[in-house]
């Protein structure tokens, strides 16, 4: 990027076609089963754009990735939510309610934001074979390259039920670029271009992301990294009498054991003093507070921190 900085000057690529051509070389799929979008969160803008009409039922769950949703309603679709079940997306439940409203779009993560929580690759096979007639299910994996193996399951590029998401801006760290990318069966793909925005993406962000890409070292040196991180700010958790939670991400959801209350005033207590968290916004899951990986020196900072905000309490 520092090489050819004096190239933003000049549009990007609309067709992406290098960068496209790296992912497809890199996922083991035709080029035409890859498009580039600015982000997830554009792409998802362009699928609701592409299948949803004025009152069309789409299916999520409540508490999901909000983004999204905001898509929806700006669209006008009809959201219909559906609880998680035991800190998971219920599939099942996605399944069964966009059966009974003929949603056009499902919308599911794996791994989950904000949970962390995962479902095997086994039963996310079981979720895309069942989609019912007329729906998509939009597969959203922007955490897929911390899940453990055997998470994300092989992609079946002759189904036209499932689109699969993925993004530069967690593991391969370029989140001010926005660049993600879709994969899925060619015809469906090419729809993409008949409403996507062919300049959207800059570029400088097409330049990072072949580099990224075609780095893989650092994206493993990354995610061994994070695993430490999490390991830690496992114990940090279990030190102050708080209950981490199961994560394929790279951030931990902690349990704070009370109600979204008390999980508020943990995560103000904690952004007052310069530590930065989240939390999930749907009972019950806004129980529990969100802690991303982060550097040693910041971890440091955690350590010392957290047990004084517990105390404030």
């Amino acid at each position: 990027m520092q090489a050819r900085a004096d190239e933003a000057w000049m549009y990007g690529d609309p067709e992406f076609y290098e960068l496209r051509a790296a992912l497809a070389e890199h996922l083991e799929v035709g080029i035409g089963n890859v498009m580039v979008g600015e982000g997830i969160d554009g792409l998802l803008g362009y699928l609701v754009r592409m299948f949803v009409e004025p009152g069309d039922a789409v299916v999520t769950s409540a508490g999901a990735y909000p983004t999204f949703n905001y898509h929806v309603q700006g669209f006008g679709g009809n959201l219909q939510f559906v609880p998680y079940h035991e800190d998971r997306e219920d599939g099942d439940a996605l399944l069964a309610a966009a059966k009974k409203n003929e949603a056009k779009l499902i919308y599911f993560a794996n791994p989950d934001n904000p949970m962390g929580s995962w479902w095997d690759a086994g039963y996310v096979e079981s979720m895309i074979q069942a989609v019912p007639e007329g729906s998509l299910l939009i597969l959203d994996e922007a955490y897929g390259e911390f899940a453990p193996a055997g998470t994300l399951p092989p992609f079946d590029l002759e189904n036209c039920r499932v689109i699969r998401l993925r993004t530069f801006s967690k593991a391969y760290g370029l989140a001010g670029m926005r660049v993600g990318y879709a994969i899925g069966n060619e015809e469906l793909i090419a729809e993409f271009n008949k409403v996507r925005n062919h300049f959207g993406l800059g570029r400088l962000s097409q330049i990072a992301a072949i580099a990224a890409v075609k780095d893989q070292e650092h994206l493993n040196n990354v995610q061994q990294q994070v695993q430490r991180s999490l390991q830690r700010i496992q114990q940090i958790a279990l030190d102050n009498q708080l209950k981490p939670l199961p994560t394929a991400a790279n951030f931990l959801t902690i349990d704070c054991g009370r109600d979204g209350d008390y999980a508020i005033a943990v995560m103000k207590g904690l952004i007052e003093r310069g530590v930065f968290v989240r939390m999930p916004g749907v009972a019950p899951l806004n129980r529990c507070i969100r802690i991303t990986a982060g550097l040693p020196i910041e971890l440091d900072f955690l350590e010392e921190t957290l047990p004084e905000v517990l105390k404030s309490i």
